[in-house]
């Protein structure tokens, strides 16, 4: 796991994951590009659907003690926050959270499901699905009352299976696993491989950890192989890579990307890698995997 070991029990480790780590450097560039695919496919007037495979819980409160103790807000969305040279690009994203703090001071990070809602307009739906029993309703209350909402407490690849292809045929599949489980990696492929079979137009975001570069390596190796052409990497590592525990960065893997993603984040990458920094070994990765 990503994780000390000590976490590596079931539900422990998912609630851990999501309140300790909210605003982190890797929530920064994974609701970037969200925000930025969200902002492409609005280009267009036709409706879509926004699936979120491993929702959690929607909020975070960065001044409660789970994330105070860590900080690693600080070392994420705090570095963004209050500054006057943002790209423009990553002023949607920046809106979003401006948006759950009204006053000015840096509170509440929302996760995925809340930077969707702020910026998906009207005529859009979002399909959430999480497993974690608090996680769940948390998200319930936030979006209470919320017709444009289908919450739904099952797998989030089987409400893809059942989902795809959406009647309005246009959606952006988020995947954000927890990866405390062995096999999520290869979950993730084959629940991409599932998902592209039935709609293969769809636009699909896979975020995974840099832990260990071996790992990853093996793993873009093997989304390669799937036989699914049109895969982008954007990658973005703080520090040096290691062999321990830590996570040293983040990557997201996009199937079907925007073409003006490409463009946006050559812009972005080298000022947020900069601002994001943790040592001099920071570095950002953006390729194709597999080419159109």
């Amino acid at each position: 796991g990503i994780m000390s070991k000590k976490f590596s029990q079931g539900f422990l480790m998912l609630s851990y994951r999501h309140s300790f780590h909210a605003g982190n450097f890797a929530d920064v560039l994974k609701h970037t590009v969200q925000s930025l695919i969200i902002e492409a496919l609005q280009q267009k007037p036709k409706p879509f659907v926004y699936f979120d495979t491993h929702a959690a819980a929607g909020r975070y409160n960065l001044r409660d003690d789970k994330s105070e103790k860590t900080g690693e807000y600080k070392e994420g969305i705090g570095r963004l926050w209050g500054r006057d040279d943002i790209p423009e690009s990553m002023q949607p994203y920046i809106d979003a959270v401006e948006s759950i703090n009204p006053n000015g001071e840096l509170q509440y990070y929302p996760g995925s499901p809340l930077v969707a809602k702020y910026l998906i307009g009207n005529a859009n739906r979002l399909e959430l699905t999480e497993l974690h029993p608090t996680d769940i309703q948390l998200l319930q209350q936030e979006f209470a009352g919320d017709r444009k909402v289908r919450i739904q407490k099952i797998d989030g690849y089987k409400a893809l299976n059942a989902g795809l292809p959406p009647a309005q045929r246009r959606a952006l599949v988020l995947i954000d696993p927890p990866f405390e489980l062995k096999t999520e990696h290869d979950d993730a492929i084959r629940g991409i491989k599932e998902s592209h079979k039935r709609f293969a137009t769809g636009i699909y975001a896979l975020w995974y950890p840099m832990v260990s570069r071996a790992q990853v390596t093996r793993f873009c190796d093997k989304m390669s192989a799937q036989g699914i052409r049109n895969i982008l990497r954007i990658e973005l590592c703080v520090k040096e890579d290691t062999d321990g525990f830590g996570m040293t960065g983040s990557g997201m893997i996009i199937v079907n990307p925007p073409w003006k993603l490409i463009q946006q984040m050559e812009q972005l990458l080298p000022w947020l890698t900069q601002l994001l920094a943790q040592d001099n070994k920071a570095k950002f990765t953006l390729e194709w995997l597999v080419e159109e």
